[in-house]
């Protein structure tokens, strides 16, 4: 069944998702805070919207997926929020890699309302949002989850409900504590094959093929080979991520001193002037480009 869709947030991973909502029919309604960004959708069909509340006005349901905590709260909440215009029956569902506070908060301003809401970040990057590939975590009620799964399943290929409200989010905290020790892990093994005098790609295409294969290795490595540091992700917003993930460790009396490490030099690189940079440009702070 054809659905109208809103959605707030085309950037590199939002425009690739709203590609695949309309290839399978539905009527898209999109916002963006920059509508520049928006054009690529716009010529495919995706009509604009000039706030968040008017994206969502008469969407079956709403996807969000901004850049920071502060900018949910403002879609969401703002004067022109999402919650202006919300009406009960709806399922709202925010992407955004947030807090899960927030997302509780989300949930239980919904409840309020009548509206079902999801929080629901994705991992995969700029690759799986254009391949259809993303993998979705998702905290929320499992009756509200079922009726979204056949839209999750057009532009991912692993989505899971992984407990109430907040638990996505948890869940890609966990995701990326996870991605911080394979790209410091991936940076040090080019550092010190180059320091060696080895042949990266030869090495890269070895270790690959044994049990230092991963993600970010196979992905990566030959942007940075290639000097390509387009963002699948940037970096000011795996320092957001990174932050959030220790403050909730923390909560739970947690040390976890290599993510904490990872995020000291994500830090730095963004120090750098490198914030707009895919996560990949961590080997800046080892090698002048």
């Amino acid at each position: 069944m054809k659905k109208r869709i809103g959605f707030i947030g085309t950037g590199v991973m939002g425009t690739s998702i709203v590609k695949h909502l309309l290839k399978a029919g539905h009527e898209v309604q999109v916002y963006n805070r920059t509508k520049n960004k928006a054009t690529e959708v716009i010529e495919l069909g995706a009509k604009w919207k000039s706030t968040p509340a008017e994206a969502a006005q008469n969407a079956d349901l709403v996807f969000t997926i901004v850049g920071y905590p502060s900018d949910v709260e403002e879609v969401y909440y703002g004067e022109n929020g999402i919650f202006q215009t919300a009406a009960s029956g709806q399922v709202l569902v925010d992407m955004t890699t947030s807090t899960p506070t927030l997302a509780k908060k989300l949930y239980e301003t919904g409840q309020e309302k009548g509206i079902g809401i999801l929080d629901a970040p994705v991992s995969g990057g700029d690759l799986g949002a254009k391949n259809g590939t993303l993998t979705i975590m998702v905290g929320g009620d499992q009756d509200v989850f079922e009726r979204l799964e056949p839209i999750f399943n057009l532009f991912s290929s692993k989505v899971n409900l992984q407990g109430p409200a907040g638990s996505g989010q948890h869940t890609k905290m966990a995701n990326q504590i996870m991605v911080a020790g394979t790209m410091t892990g991936m940076t040090e093994l080019l550092v010190y094959a180059k320091a060696a005098g080895l042949d990266i790609e030869k090495v890269v295409d070895t270790v690959g093929g044994g049990s230092a294969q991963n993600w970010s290795l196979t992905n990566y490595a030959p942007r940075i080979l290639k000097e390509d540091y387009s963002p699948g992700f940037f970096v000011k917003h795996f320092v957001k991520d990174l932050k959030i993930a220790l403050e909730e460790a923390q909560r739970m009396n947690l040390n976890l001193p290599s993510t904490a490490l990872a995020e000291k030099l994500y830090e730095e690189l963004e120090g750098k002037g490198k914030g707009n940079d895919g996560t990949q440009a961590l080997i800046k702070l080892w090698w002048e480009m």
